[in-house]
Formats: structure tokens, C-alpha cells, sequence
């Protein structure tokens, strides 16, 4: 019986996707806007609408539709990029992701999805090109085209799953993995616990002062974090 739902970020936590991410914002706003941005917006622990409407107002642009408009563009060129095989060679998948989600799938009561500031179609675009995607449910996940505040999205993948899969969960039997002080304020105001680990812009002392239930440098214990996200089942 399913009794655990993990709910993993995707930049920093499962994959490094370098610079690419914020190539394709400005592409995908020079098609919609005309203009590329001169400016640069601070990414991590965002949603993508989000990041979008920061850049928007950076240039002076406003517009009904716009934020939409180029996160369509940013959904065919991110698309594109992963096609081409630019997205792999450019990145990578964090340390231990693998090992670790192939030991959590031998776990029938426990489910993988994400819940992460990307729109879904470029969440699911970002861990197929690293050979992740098998490892999620992705119908139950909660993604930045569900919300523009991140911290909406626990309750999100808690309904799915019990819409998709017929599981009644509590807040308290999720986990979100996440690398940002952004992961924790959102499994926070879900009701979730947090594991935060500090393989994207933070250091493990950072993110340690944090208070979040667990913090560590990386995934690659991967009977250790499983005992972690399991331990009381």
C-alpha cells in the first residue's frame, strides 16, 4: 500500500542543465517580445511564470498573454535544444540521482514524481534527457504551469494522487527533495517534510541553517537517503 509520495525538484536536485535554461528564456522572450532581455534574473527555487513576469517587468513590457506566449516558446526551443542533444552534452544529472531513484522504485510503497518551478512539458523534457523519466509518475507531480507561487503545489500532487492513483495521503507522508530555500518554504506551507541538498547554488551550511528535517552534500548514499524518506513507513 502507498503510503509515501517523493516529490523531487528538478534544477539542482535531479540534473544540472547549466546555461541553457537561461538561453532559452531570452530566445524564447525575443520571440515574443522582439527584444533579448539585458538583464538577468535570478532563477533557482522560482517558477517558470514566475521568471518570466520578473523578466517582463525588468524591460518595461507589458502585455496580456505575454507570459504565456513565451513559455510556449521556451516549451518548442527547450524541445528543440533536448533533440539536437545540446541539453545532455551541456549537462549532467546530480551525483547519485540514479542509483538512488533505482533503489526507491523497489519500494512498492513509495511514489516518485516532481514538484518543481518548470512548466510540466519542460520538467519532463529535463530528466528524460539524463534517462530519468522512468523513475517518475509524472501525472501526480505539480509543476509551475499548475501555479505562479511554488508554494501552492504540495496540495497539488496530493489531490492527483488521489484523483490518479486512488490514494488518500496526509501533507506529512510527502517528501520535497529539493537545493533551495524555495523547496523548503513551499513543503512548509504544504505540510511536507523537506530534505534539501546542496547541489545547486547553496552550500550544505546554508541550507543546514535552514532547519529543514534533512540536509546533505549530496544523493550518492543511496541506502541512506532511502532509509531517510522511508523510515517510517
Amino acid at each position: 500500500m502507498i503510503g509515501r509520495l517523493l516529490l523531487w525538484d528538478v534544477d539542482g536536485t535531479l540534473v544540472w542543465a547549466d546555461d541553457l535554461g537561461a538561453d532559452v528564456f531570452d530566445a524564447a522572450l525575443e520571440m515574443a517580445t522582439g527584444r533579448r532581455p539585458t538583464v538577468e534574473v535570478r532563477m533557482s527555487g522560482k517558477t517558470d511564470p514566475e521568471i518570466v513576469a520578473e523578466y517582463l517587468a525588468a524591460m518595461g513590457i507589458q502585455g496580456r498573454g505575454l507570459v504565456d506566449e513565451v513559455l510556449r516558446h521556451s516549451e518548442s526551443l527547450l524541445a528543440e535544444h533536448a533533440a539536437a542533444g545540446r541539453l545532455a552534452a551541456d549537462g549532467a544529472a546530480c551525483p547519485g540521482v540514479e542509483d538512488l531513484l533505482a533503489l526507491l522504485a523497489e519500494e512498492p510503497r513509495v511514489v516518485s514524481t516532481l514538484l518543481t518551478g518548470n512548466i510540466e512539458a519542460n520538467a519532463i523534457v529535463k530528466v528524460a534527457a539524463f534517462g530519468l523519466e522512468r523513475w517518475f509518475d509524472p501525472s501526480v507531480g505539480a509543476y509551475g504551469s499548475d501555479a505562479t507561487d511554488r508554494n501552492l503545489l504540495v496540495p497539488v500532487a496530493l489531490r492527483r494522487m488521489a484523483e490518479q492513483r486512488g490514494v488518500a495521503l496526509a501533507p506529512a507522508d510527502a517528501w520535497v527533495i529539493g537545493d533551495t530555500p524555495r523547496d523548503l518554504a513551499c513543503a512548509r506551507a504544504g505540510g511536507a517534510r523537506c530534505l534539501l541538498v546542496a547541489t545547486g547554488r547553496y552550500g550544505v551550511d546554508e541550507l543546514a541553517a535552514l532547519e529543514p528535517d534533512a540536509v546533505l552534500d549530496d544523493l550518492r548514499d543511496g541506502p541512506a537517503v532511502v532509509k531517510l524518506l522511508t523510515g517510517d513507513l
